[in-house]
């Protein structure tokens, strides 16, 4: 009997627990926040989530998860996002795959995107999908990203604050001001640019950031509440002893009412949503509350020092069923400190930030008891109801336009309720008129990303049935997922790459002979943190007679070459362990670094290792593989000096370092060309700068009588004492040897070779 009574109990427990679930999910929140189309100059075109259909883009419109932005060529257009606002260039196409209180995600698969991010919280994400790579930004600051479709290629550039890119396998850390282009989403083939010069895009994005910056209106509210910058033009702030500071607007008519000039539009899972027409109209429409003071309407922003909650409309409906409405919709603002009861299911918590600044206590009774009759203040004022035919509210028709009269006779009987009760059709949800579609390509190119992003929503005829029952009152999240496309909703096409730890920014490469400056290939690049192989031996050219590197012989005539012992390619450097990712930048640019000219490709700054490598012992030099070809015959060899010349020992003399380029170093020779004779020997060269690290000094030259094993122990110091080369870096590479000195090499013996100013070759 035990065991039963504890079975039942349990039982009883579990079905809680499944019900308290249910309840959670159906009382999902929804965002805080929203994207505000605040600024649209020439063309742009916006489709609903789910939608196939496009139209015109207005102001102040509330884009969500879900919706797509086309600007077409020569237009340009701002998304405002809390802390963040994207400015988009001609011919750009964006969606929105993910926006809600931690996750920002827009995918961007043609065209120009400035970003400034003025606050980043932590655990929060900001990522630009784009078709070759995940730009995640890290850091508040400033950065561009462009997709090129004509060459498949994105460009990310990082002018203040730090981010990262997510590639299929691989990430690189992008510190500030540097700027790269990728051509695969492998991010092995690359460029590293030179900063380039501002555009017209860049100067009217810096000219936004100054009204954000300067705003007057950030003393009264806080700065995470969207459109603030645009009260200061068309409005004055005030202080009123019952309220604080209020804003009142400027050049409106007599009889003007909030909430009057603009219209409804249906955006889940808010329900009904207010579109004002004003520039300013955003702010004082989605946050704080309505007073009439003086005759004069003043809007009350609420508290400055609690983060904002977006709300669709801050508004009390007044329904068509009410006596003497005519079939009539009607809406009159909140005032202050009165309760915000919205249409769609929300948690305790929402609720209270939803309606901060308002008594707690009338809050916990108003969650309670959503039913409770209510007498509000602007209810009874003359003028403040706009009121509006229930056909032309469905249909997202102009309210100036389409409105009605509403006596104040009708305004004492009417019964206020929170949802408007009017069921939305096709036209409510906007994007259906005026738009211009853009090209196939620009919208359906797929993309990476880093974070995986929800499934898109559901069409609105797929939800049309259940919004007619609901009678005005949005879905909630039980509902919409319960609902089965009748066809598949047009989704983008997004890859998720696996997470890779990010490692320092790749550093760009000299210019190659026949190949464009700085760019990499993928079979130049290898994995981070990968060692990267020594190309095979190549068959051996004859040498001519008094070429630099050697004596000229005399002319004999050609015998056979005799099989020569293979040759040993130069000593590779000691391995070192992979350079940790970077994790902070430094402004500004490393005092070594050399101001980059136009069109030369400026490498990127690697994070300093944390401890200097420790010394290994020179690898035993590996015999290379035999050439395909039999070589050319050759002259016979001189013989041997009795002792080799002594010669100063370099570190690393004809390697190239990363970031090193032709012509900057005297010694810095090209691929292919043969060594100076011993016989004047150049002094050791000041070691170049490695991805914005100091010039380590110089190291000592060997003594006059240095043998080879004594030269190979200098060299294998000297390399031991060399920063490791960063990840993922295409220049960090082992010396190749020149053509000639893999001739020499497979032709003469040991003593030649140093007879002639070469390096003494260990045999294993």
């Amino acid at each position: 009997m035990q065991t039963n009574f504890f079975s039942r109990g349990l039982g009883r427990w579990l079905l809680s627990l499944v019900l308290l679930v249910v309840a959670n999910g159906a009382w999902a929140d929804p965002p805080s926040r929203v994207a505000r189309l605040s600024y649209v100059s020439g063309s742009a075109s916006f489709a609903p989530g789910g939608e196939r259909d496009w139209g015109r883009a207005v102001i102040n419109r509330p884009l969500i998860t879900g919706d797509r932005l086309w600007v077409d060529r020569g237009a340009r257009a701002e998304l405002q996002m809390g802390t963040a606002a994207v400015r988009i260039g001609g011919g750009t196409s964006l969606t929105l795959l993910n926006l809600d209180d931690r996750i920002t995600q827009v995918q961007l698969t043609q065209g120009t995107l400035n970003i400034r991010v003025r606050k980043l919280d932590r655990g929060q994400v900001f990522e630009v999908a784009t078709p070759n790579l995940a730009f995640s930004i890290r850091r508040p600051g400033s950065y561009r990203i462009e997709v090129d479709p004509q060459d498949d290629s994105t460009m990310v550039a990082v002018r203040q604050g730090a981010a990262q890119v997510y590639g299929d396998g691989r990430a690189f850390v992008v510190n500030e001001k540097r700027s790269f282009r990728f051509y695969d989403t492998g991010l092995s083939d690359y460029d590293s640019l030179a900063v380039a010069r501002l555009d017209d895009l860049d100067r009217w994005s810096t000219g936004r950031d100054r009204r954000w910056d300067n705003s007057a209106s950030r003393r009264y509210v806080s700065t995470e509440l969207i459109g603030y910058e645009d009260l200061d033009a068309n409005g004055t702030w005030r202080k009123v002893p019952e309220y604080g500071m209020v804003w009142s607007p400027r050049n409106v008519a007599a009889d003007w009412a909030p909430y009057r000039d603009g219209h409804w539009s249906w955006i889940d899972p808010w329900g009904w949503t207010w579109v004002d027409d004003a520039q300013w109209g955003f702010a004082p429409s989605h946050y704080g509350r309505w007073a009439q003071i003086n005759r004069q309407w003043s809007w009350v922003p609420g508290p400055a020092t609690q983060r904002p909650v977006y709300a669709p409309a801050l508004v009390a409906f007044i329904g068509s069923g009410a006596p003497g409405s005519g079939g009539t919709v009607g809406w009159f603002p909140l005032a202050p400190r009165e309760v915000y009861r919205p249409a769609y299911t929300a948690s305790r918590e929402y609720f209270y930030s939803v309606n901060a600044g308002a008594d707690r206590n009338v809050v916990e009774r108003y969650y309670g008891n959503r039913s409770e009759p209510v007498r509000y203040v602007n209810q009874d004022l003359p003028g403040a109801i706009i009121a509006m035919a229930v056909a032309a509210f469905a249909q997202s028709q102009p309210v100036a336009r389409e409105r009605v009269r509403f006596t104040a006779e009708n305004a004492q009987r009417a019964q206020v309720v929170a949802v408007a009760p009017v069921a939305p059709v096709r036209a409510s949800i906007g994007g259906t008129q005026g738009g211009t579609r853009p090209p196939e390509r620009a919208v359906n190119r797929p993309v990476v990303a880093q974070v995986a992003p929800p499934p898109p929503p559901p069409a609105f005829e797929d939800k049309l049935k259940a919004l007619t029952a609901n009678q005005g009152k949005p879905l909630d999240a039980a509902a919409v997922a319960a609902i089965r496309p009748a066809a598949p909703a047009s989704a983008p096409a997004v890859k998720v790459v696996k997470a890779a730890e990010p490692v320092a920014a790749p550093a760009s490469r000299p210019e190659r002979p026949g190949g464009r400056p700085g760019r990499a290939t993928r079979e130049d690049v290898a994995a981070p943190g990968a060692a990267t192989p020594a190309s095979p031996a190549t068959p051996a050219t004859p040498a001519r007679p008094g070429a630099a590197g050697g004596p000229a012989t005399p002319a004999t005539p050609a015998t056979p070459a005799t099989p020569a012992a293979p040759a040993a390619p130069a000593v590779v450097p000691a391995p070192q362990p992979p350079a940790p990712a970077a994790t902070a930048s430094r402004p500004g640019r490393d005092r070594g670094e050399r101001p980059e000219a136009p069109g030369r490709s400026a490498a990127p700054a690697a994070s300093r290792p944390a401890a200097p490598p420790m010394a290994a012992p020179a690898p035993a030099a590996v015999p290379a593989p035999a050439p395909a070809v039999v070589p050319t015959p050759t002259p016979p060899p001189a013989p041997a000096p009795a002792a080799a010349p002594a010669r100063p020992v370099a570190p690393a003399a004809s390697a190239d370092a990363p970031g090193q380029r032709p012509g900057r170093d005297r010694d810095a020779r090209p691929a292919g060309r043969e060594d100076r004779p011993a016989t004047a020997p150049a002094a050791a060269p000041a070691a170049p700068l490695v991805l914005g690290l100091p010039r380590p000094a110089p190291a000592p030259a060997a003594p006059a009588a240095a043998t080879p094993a004594a030269s190979a122990a200098a060299r294998a110091a000297s390399s031991a004492t060399e920063p490791p080369p960063a990840a993922g870096a295409r220049a960090a590479r082992p010396a190749r040897p020149t053509a000639s000195a893999r001739a020499r090499d497979a032709s003469e013996p040991e003593g030649e070779q140093g007879s002639r100013g070469e390096r003494p070759v260990r045999r294993p």
